[in-house]
């Protein structure tokens, strides 16, 4: 991992996009890479169901993202500007075979999330959240929440193309890459859309596939 600041660390003077420097914002693709997450704060809101039909999950981009630029505009007040990072989400169901072999998106669980700095404090969230209420209202607004993520050592690739070949890759991160590596899968399965994949089409989408891992048990 490279050196660098974590986000909030020190004072800004130009605009920082913080996917240029963070290590956890870097992938290639067909490289399976053991990187170290530092302790990130984003703005989440959950949800349950299957993403391409599921109201909630609209819903939920729909609210996050007014959030996210509205706190960009206060932060750059604060003379600290940053990029509006790309939309996340976390995936998880009771039976990981659901995202790999069988595919079944009416069993996933999820939480979308956008990074931002962590000298946004409550206080300001709450007042985008109470600014952006005064214009567009998104329906799931009040559930947009500020939490610190921390998933530390984690395996990661990046893959291109549409979601619905991700099952073969995460298929092989799991049972073969990450058990070879002398590690398990210890938390939720992350994705970081760095396509705006309401823009892009499926097979140009560029996606990076994270699994939290730690020491396989003796």
């Amino acid at each position: 991992m490279t050196d660098v600041p974590v986000p909030g660390s020190e004072w800004m003077s130009e605009k920082i996009d913080f996917k240029r420097t963070l290590d956890a914002y870097r992938a290639r693709r067909g490289d399976f890479r053991v990187v170290d997450v530092p302790p990130l704060q984003y703005l989440m809101v959950d949800g349950h169901g299957d993403p391409n039909s599921s109201p909630d999950f609209a819903a939920a981009v729909e609210a996050l993202y007014p959030v996210a630029y509205r706190l960009k505009f206060a932060s750059r007040d604060l003379g600290r500007d940053h990029v509006v990072m790309p939309l996340e989400g976390t995936w998880w169901a009771e039976d990981m075979t659901a995202f790999t072999s069988e595919r079944d998106k009416s069993r996933w669980s999820w939480t979308l999330m956008i990074m931002t700095p962590d000298w946004i404090d409550p206080a300001m969230l709450d007042a985008a959240v109470a600014t952006v209420a005064e214009t567009t209202a998104p329906a799931r607004l009040a559930d947009v929440r500020l939490e610190t993520l921390a998933e530390g050592r984690c395996v990661q690739t990046l893959h291109v193309g549409s979601f619905d070949d991700e099952g073969p890759v995460l298929a092989r991160m799991h049972d073969d890459v990450i058990p070879g590596l002398g590690l398990r899968m210890t938390g939720r399965h992350h994705e970081i859309y760095l396509s705006d994949f309401r823009r892009v089409p499926p097979e140009r989408r560029r996606t990076i596939l994270r699994q939290p891992v730690g020491p396989a048990e003796a």
